[in-house]
């Protein structure tokens, strides 16, 4: 550190000191966040958990090493799905290395991809962009320790407290359950975890052991994830076979009597939608209960379209229509380059057509 000229050597010298002491404080302070023996929401979480037969030792190591963290109460507040226009969103994941990447992952765990196919009834290549959306396929799955977001949500949240805290009990029982140090696992600011990022409650109620080795790993085993998420979307309700949305056009103004972009089951008849100005492109039946949505561009362009039970579905493993969009949209990206990818080459000095 450099002694300003106008301070003089004694004041810098207790700026210094004082700068020390000020880190001291600071990680004490971090050393007892959470501290079960000092903070009396941790104690009743220790005691509940410890009553369902976790060792309270081990609980109460665990929540000692827990830390604050004021940047995930702040990451909280601007998730993009909050701020972003479609055009804006859809950007940060069609691109083509994400879905070459795709097509790859689809490759490398063929089999994998074709057992959750048929025994769940999800394609292959909206699974893929579920995890592709999620990690880039397991390559990025989170920079925050697990324990130390879900401990900030679970007490310092001022909304959501109560949920984080049942996230936070859940992951305490998945790691001392699968022998795993708590402290040991990063994901996303909001405590999602491994290749599909799942939340702990979803961890527990839908991973699978899709490779039978007696082990739900989402952390660190694609199989695994590939399973769990197709067994997601399925107890959700996915209807194997059926489309996810409907192409539709509309006024260049949003008509006042529809509600857009809820995420909901299907909850607008086409009837409804056909008075307002909104005519699907294909053929559905005026009864057909289906999603309006409408997806915002520059320059105020809007794009129309219906969204069907799938696409309801996809909104249960994140409540926004631009996540299901962009899902929906990576999905058919990485169905087309598979499509171009199988097409066989024809042999050099064949390519007569078109040619005079």
């Amino acid at each position: 550190m450099t002694v300003s000229r106008f301070q003089g050597p004694r004041k810098g010298l207790a700026v210094i000191a004082c700068a020390g002491l000020s880190l001291q404080v600071l990680g004490a302070q971090a050393a007892v966040d959470f501290d079960p023996a000092r903070h009396a929401a941790v104690g009743a979480l220790v005691e509940e958990l410890a009553e369902r037969g976790i060792e309270r030792d081990w609980l109460e190591a665990a929540m000692r090493d827990a830390a604050f963290q004021q940047g995930v109460l702040d990451a909280m507040e601007g998730a993009a799905e909050r701020r972003l226009r479609w055009d804006e969103y859809r950007e940060i994941f069609l691109q083509p290395e994400r879905i070459a990447r795709g097509v790859a992952f689809i490759e490398a765990h063929r089999d994998a991809f074709e057992r959750a196919e048929a025994q769940y009834g999800v394609p292959a290549e909206v699974i893929a962009a579920i995890i592709g959306v999620e990690t880039s396929y397991g390559r990025f799955t989170g920079r925050h320790r697990v324990l130390d977001s879900l401990s900030t949500l679970a007490f310092h949240h001022p909304v959501r407290g109560a949920f984080f805290r049942g996230e936070l009990a859940a992951f305490l029982e998945i790691t001392r359950e699968q022998g795993v140090d708590p402290g040991s696992l990063d994901g996303s600011y909001a405590g999602a975890m491994g290749y599909p990022q799942f939340i702990p409650t979803s961890y527990r109620a839908y991973a699978v052991d899709f490779d039978g080795d007696g082990i739900r790993d989402l952390w660190t085993n694609p199989v695994d994830a590939i399973g769990s998420v197709g067994n997601y979307f399925a107890e959700h309700g996915w209807q194997g076979g059926e489309p996810i949305y409907a192409e539709a056009e509309g006024p260049e103004v949003l008509p006042d009597e529809v509600e857009f972009n809820l995420t909901r089951p299907p909850y607008a008849e086409v009837e409804t939608l056909r008075r307002a100005g909104i005519q699907p492109r294909g053929e559905l039946d005026d009864g057909q209960p289906v999603v309006p949505l409408a997806l915002d561009h520059a320059d105020d362009v809007l794009r129309y379209r219906l969204g069907h039970e799938n696409f309801y579905v996809i909104t249960r493993y994140n409540h926004s229509h631009l996540y299901a969009m962009a899902v929906t949209e990576l999905a058919e990206a990485i169905r087309d380059a598979q499509a171009l990818e199988a097409v066989p080459l024809r042999p050099r000095g064949d390519d007569t057509e078109g040619r005079s």
